[in-house]
């Protein structure tokens, strides 16, 4: 509730953070200035899979410029494993040593006064390398006689979960049953990766552009053997997106801050895009394959999924995303038996990570396709068949299969929204004409209804401090991390209107560990309701002191005591005040503060939001599609998403058309691929299909309110709900625009060529 009549909070206000990047005088990590900086080269395989015999560097080390060359044989790291759910055997030497597992593993490094010194001396290095077989194919992974990347393991397998008893399918009239692949996709962050690592004597501040520099401090200094209170972490005032795979410490930072220490001088790696397609991790990369049982009426009686995901080289947190695909494996439908099983598998490929909805995105696909083909071969019309089954608003909370406790959520209200906005009749009505008239260029109606998890996972807790300061200026630190989302803006908004100080009065301070004491940065669509909620609770508290010390200063009830222009004052009596500035300064003045009161206006907490929160909605996309080419156009694209109680619908709008067009890259345009032999086919921006603006459209979206009772803001995340829920809803529009020539499915990315392949095929 806020603080002040006419409450900016709900308003569309202009983000804080846009000028300097419109003028481009933001500061990113490549432009920081650092004297005596030396430069690092990662020598990395260009062989998937290989035993190495012998590296020789001795050539390199002559060359101009050079501080030094190492290998695995030169220096010791403690083996480094990325998520500690997997056994010890799947851990990585940071400097490869015995064998290569994919192309991009490092096994040697340069460093020298210039980049392009380093470069020429890695050019210089020879290796001789046997060549394994290498296995790409994540079910080919789990055949016994696959070719095994960790032997000790005796198998590739690196993760496993399941959950239900085996008869979700019985005694329906129907099964439905569909193999989907949700391939494996790049980041491809507007910036890449990076470090900046300076020693100081025993202590060392390492520059990183990072999505979560708070915690990654923990990984970093757990691999250098340092203290924590040894070791900052920060991230410039500009990280250009992350989306998931710039959190964590990788292998390239270790390194370049081991080097630092013993080179004693600053090191810096600026990560080229052709590494970032190579190093920096990937995501999704799982093949699904789903049942689900119906009766005669197309009530969904049973849901089957067995999901074998692709870990990569090194199992990271991508190894076991499928335990949100587990958590979200119900949807948004009313299922009264699932069975799930999922098994990770490593491959000799790059490893994967959490991005842009991480393992919720492949619950929804896979979900969202079976109800289509459901719809398809019943006859039912697809948001007929949705309605059926959806879960009603009187059910909430809700534990699910999945064991996600749902908060709240009306999705049948966000499906109707989105029927009714984009027309739905009257496409159903232009679609019958075209097929009629035996048009070349078919229409297709895509529906996604989906619910997803932000904050999960243990992720409702985050750190959050207000203060205010003695000219009356308010500085509030929280323990997230922004990269593109707007955190600046909307942290102001909550402290402004809980205070009554102009925006412009407002500081945030983030991504340092200098200032920022703990936090689990910015993944998940998790900040607004856990760092956003700490900083309403910590400006909550200021206020109260501040009017039990105003009260006590004006001879006043502090229940009379109100928020005004700058300050506090007696209501009804505007001249009886105090500014902020002067309340802060009387707070530090023993003589002036009631009895018992502690000094300062400052508070700071770690907020508790119990349990994750379930964002929802519904997208209807349209597309035409050209059945001589196999050509896609889309035509419309209608996303509904509830994020809970909104603060400003300008960001929201934001994510969500950023949301819509990362997930509309998935169905049409992008894929990670790599050869038999596991050479990445590719590697730059050239091969990888990354849409711009021009390949989109203008999206048409609007959003429900269903406040979480989680939280004091009410708010859910909003990050990657137009990832979740576009994604299915394109792929399920192109299908249909081809389903009445007989295809059933086609895996994505949906070029042209397949497009045409599977018309093709089918008739």
């Amino acid at each position: 509730m806020s603080a002040v009549q006419g409450s900016i909070l709900g308003n569309a206000v202009l983000r804080r953070e846009d000028p300097t990047l419109l003028r481009g005088t933001e500061e990113y990590f490549d432009d920081l200035d650092v004297p005596g900086v030396g430069h690092i080269h990662f020598v990395t395989s260009t062989i998937a899979h290989a035993s190495i015999n012998a590296i020789d560097t001795s050539e390199a080390k002559t060359m101009p410029g050079v501080l030094g060359v190492w290998t695995a044989d030169d220096i010791e790291f403690d083996p480094y494993l990325p998520m500690p759910l997997f056994a010890p055997h799947f851990s990585r030497n940071v400097l490869a040593k015995g064998k290569v597992r994919y192309v991009g593993d490092i096994y040697a490094v340069v460093v020298a006064e210039t980049p392009a010194q380093a470069a020429d001396a890695a050019e210089a290095i020879w290796m001789d390398f046997d060549p394994l077989p290498a296995v790409v194919d994540p079910e080919a992974a789990l055949a016994d006689d696959s070719a095994l990347l960790f032997e000790e393991n005796g198998n590739n397998v690196c993760f496993e979960i399941g959950s239900g008893e085996g008869d979700a399918l019985d005694g329906a009239d129907t099964v439905i049953d569909l193999r989907l692949v949700s391939q494996r996709l790049a980041a491809v962050p507007i910036e890449p990766n990076g470090i900046i690592a300076i020693p100081d004597g025993d202590s060392m501040t390492c520059w990183i552009p990072s999505q979560n520099p708070i915690s990654t401090r923990e990984g970093l200094a757990a691999a250098l053997g340092m203290e924590h209170d040894k070791l900052r972490v920060a991230a410039p005032g500009g990280v250009g997106g992350g989306f998931g795979p710039k959190a964590g410490a990788y292998a390239e930072h270790i390194i370049t801050a081991r080097l630092a220490r013993e080179l004693d001088r600053p090191i810096k790696w600026t990560e080229v895009r052709t590494e970032n397609m190579l190093s920096l991790q990937h995501g999704r990369a799982m093949t699904m394959y789903g049942k689900m049982g119906f009766d005669a009426e197309g009530i969904i009686t049973g849901y089957s999924c067995d999901v074998i995901a692709e870990a990569g080289a090194y199992p990271a947190i991508g190894g076991i995303l499928t335990m949100f695909t587990q958590t979200m494996i119900q949807g948004v439908y009313q299922i009264p038996k699932v069975d799930y099983k999922a098994r990770s598998v490593v491959t000799n490929t790059t490893t994967t990570g959490a991005y842009r909805g991480a393992g919720r995105p492949e619950a929804t696909q896979i979900l969202e396709r079976l109800l289509d083909v459901a719809a398809d071969e019943m006859g039912i019309d697809p948001a007929e068949l949705r309605r059926r089954n959806l879960i009603k608003p009187d059910a909430f909370p809700l534990t699910t299969h999945g064991n996600a406790n749902y908060d709240s959520g009306e999705y049948e209200k966000a499906l109707d929204a989105a029927l009714a906005e984009s027309g739905y009749q009257q496409l159903l009505a232009d679609q019958a004409a075209r097929r009629e008239a035996g048009d070349p260029k078919q229409l297709g109606i895509g529906i996604s209804t989906y619910v997803e998890v932000t904050a999960p996972a243990g992720m409702h807790t985050e750190f959050g401090a207000v203060e205010v300061d003695d000219d009356g200026h308010v500085t509030a630190r929280v323990g997230t991390s922004a990269h593109g989302q707007g955190h600046i803006t909307s942290f102001s908004m909550i402290v402004a209107d809980m205070l009554g100080v102009p925006m412009e009065n407002v500081t945030i301070l983030q991504s340092d560990t200098d200032v920022i004491p703990r936090g689990s940065g910015t993944m998940g669509s998790r900040s607004l309701q856990t760092a956003g909620s700490a900083v309403h609770v910590a400006s909550e508290t200021v206020l109260d002191k501040a009017k039990q010390l105003a009260a006590h200063l004006l001879e006043a009830s502090a229940d009379d005591i109100v928020t005004g222009e700058g300050g506090l004052h007696v209501a009804g009596v505007p001249a009886n005040a105090l500014t902020w500035g002067e309340l802060s300064q009387a707070s530090k003045d023993d003589g002036r503060r009631p009895e018992g009161m502690d000094p300062g206006l400052a508070h700071e907490l770690d907020f508790d939001g119990t349990d994750a929160t379930f964002p929802f909605g519904a997208h209807v996309a349209v597309v035409e599609v050209d059945t001589e080419t196999g050509a896609v156009s889309m035509l419309r694209h209608v996303a509904v998403d509830d994020c809970g109680r909104i603060l400003n619908p300008l960001i929201v709008t934001g994510q969500q058309h950023g949301g819509i067009a990362q997930g509309a890259a998935q169905a049409l345009y992008e894929g990670v691929f790599y050869d038999d032999d596991g050479n990445p086919v590719t590697t730059n921006l050239m091969d990888y299909a990354i849409p711009s603006a021009a390949e989109l459209i203008s999206f048409e979206t609007s959003n429900t309110e269903t406040p979480s009772p989680r939280n004091p803001l009410g708010a859910k995340g909003i990050g990657e709900s137009g990832t979740i829920g576009s994604t299915p809803a394109i792929h399920n529009a192109v299908i249909d625009a081809v389903s009445h020539l007989g295809v059933r499915h086609i895996d994505m990315p949906l070029t042209s060529q397949k497009v045409w392949a599977a018309i093709n095929d089918a008739g």
